[in-house]
């Protein structure tokens, strides 16, 4: 006879495992109560622990929805202009859409810096006072539109701050990154394909990824959904803290594979500050190139052990080259910090705000030594201000480009400048009144003999040339000057 399965009770699993370890019904029925103990209290169902984490995720969509924000930039992209072997690439308007959240009560704003690039104009679309997620909100057609302005900009790292001016925000709280975990959950929260207020769940697949094994920056890999328009916005944890800014994703096709990476809150929150204080990146520099160990490498160059750093270059002049600092050498520590992998030593640099002496613990053959050098401040190149171009006030029609005055900040800040002044091309545009081969971040020094000391000044040398006449522009390109000349048509 075929008996009905039955489900064993609770009872029934102890009892077993008493019966498992050796004692027998009697000894159970010697140590019984003689009063009957009262029923286990109910156990929770799989839908009251559903209802929870329901409820647990909406309380986390009202807190982090009001601080999103949504980013339309008009920009100046590039396109071709003519036919066959006459084509070029020129810049033409166009729009783009991207996220952001925001960082400090005081309107900043923090998002990608490709998010932002050869913009024209941003616009940020504020999130509703009842921005909850819910369907009123959703259906909710009111949308607050302000202006934005950047205020620091670094395409080395792919950040950027915005300020909004005379608007108050709900910032969100950064995380702390060395406490990021592999496989806690995830949230991102943004505008992919431009469609604002998109939440998607995921875990974080890595904690630090390297998209090559000699490139100083790190990354946090996840597998919730991020597509394009998610760049910029928040990836936060379970308590509504960014763990980092989604930045990028591995697809084939273009959507999401599951393949999403996230710039670390540690760089966020060092970005917001040097950027909120100085508009760009800063860090102490001692003149050499590292690179990372591979198996292969330490085999074939018999190097003392196989992982970690090697100095692959040491700059002429330098304070390494002065202090000793050799070719192959292997870097064991940084101010006592392990020198375990790129990411961290160049990290370590970027965070040092100290006036003392860099010391450099290497390997040079087996025998370990030390070396102590004097750091300099990396000066930025021209990205942070060829980023910051105001189309609008920014055009200069006669050469077809947009432009920035070199000022004092700029002058003190850019690295290799030959004349502390002039204009930098930031980029080119279409439409312009003659055919002129400018290049991006060539420096406009001077028209003809005229110095070039502001963009108003550059476009009144042009204006005042009749077409037809001959011109020269003095230039700076790659740290040379040149002449460039042409016909004015």
């Amino acid at each position: 006879m075929r008996m009905p399965f039955l489900k064993p009770s609770l009872t029934l699993i102890a009892f077993a495992g008493l019966l498992a370890s050796g004692v027998t019904a009697a000894d159970v029925s010697a140590q019984r109560p003689a009063q009957t103990s009262p029923p286990p209290a109910t156990q929770a169902s799989p839908l009251d622990a559903l209802d929870r984490m329901n409820q647990a995720v909406e309380a986390l969509t009202r807190k982090v929805w009001p601080s999103v924000v949504q980013i339309v930039v008009t920009t100046y992209s590039p396109r071709e202009q003519g036919r066959g072997d006459e084509a070029e690439v020129v810049i033409g308007r166009g729009r783009s859409v991207g996220s952001g959240f925001a960082i400090d009560a005081d309107g900043y704003v923090m998002t990608n810096a490709h998010v932002v690039a050869n913009a024209q104009r941003v616009q940020i679309v504020l999130p509703p006072p009842n921005a909850d997620g819910t369907l009123v909100a959703a259906l909710s057609g009111k949308m607050n539109i302000v202006n934005a302005r950047v205020v620091g900009f670094s395409t080395e790292v792919d950040l950027a701050l915005l300020k909004v001016d005379g608007v108050k925000l709900t910032p969100l709280p950064l995380a702390t990154y060395s406490t990021v975990r592999q496989g806690e959950s995830v949230f991102a929260f943004g505008s992919p394909r431009g469609l604002r207020n998109t939440l998607t769940h995921g875990l974080v697949s890595a904690v630090a990824r390297q998209i090559s094994v000699d490139s100083p920056l790190i990354y946090i890999q996840t597998d919730a959904p991020i597509n394009p328009g998610n760049s910029g916005g928040p990836l936060v944890n379970t308590r509504g803290e960014v763990v980092g800014i989604n930045t990028f994703i591995l697809s084939p096709a273009g959507g999401s594979d599951g393949l999403g990476f996230a710039i670390p809150s540690a760089m966020v929150r060092t970005a917001f500050r040097q950027f909120k204080d100085y508009g760009q990146l800063r860090r102490q520099e001692v003149g050499m190139s590292l690179q990372t160990i591979t198996p292969a490498m330490a085999d074939s160059l018999k190097l003392p052990r196989d992982f970690g750093v090697i100095v692959s270059d040491v700059w002429p002049g330098g304070p390494a080259e002065a202090a000793g600092l050799k070719v192959g050498d292997v870097l064991v520590s940084v101010d006592g910090q392990p020198a375990e992998n790129l990411p961290t030593v160049i990290y370590s640099f970027r965070l040092r705000d100290s006036t003392e002496k860099v010391q450099l613990n290497v390997l040079r053959g087996t025998a370990e030594m030390i070396l102590r050098m004097t750091a300099v401040e990396e000066r930025s190149d021209l990205d942070s201000a060829v980023g910051l171009a105001d189309p609008e006030k920014s055009i200069v029609r006669e050469l077809g480009i947009l432009g920035v005055e070199i000022d004092e900040r700029i002058a003190k800040t850019a690295k290799g400048l030959r004349m502390p002044y002039g204009v930098i091309v930031a980029a080119r545009v279409a439409g312009a009144v003659s055919e002129v081969p400018l290049q991006v971040r060539d420096i406009v020094v001077r028209v003809n003999d005229r110095p070039i000391m502001s963009l108003q000044s550059l476009r009144d040398a042009m204006r005042a040339l009749p077409l037809g006449s001959a011109v020269t522009l003095q230039l700076q390109r790659d740290g040379k000057l040149m002449y460039l000349s042409f016909t004015l048509d």
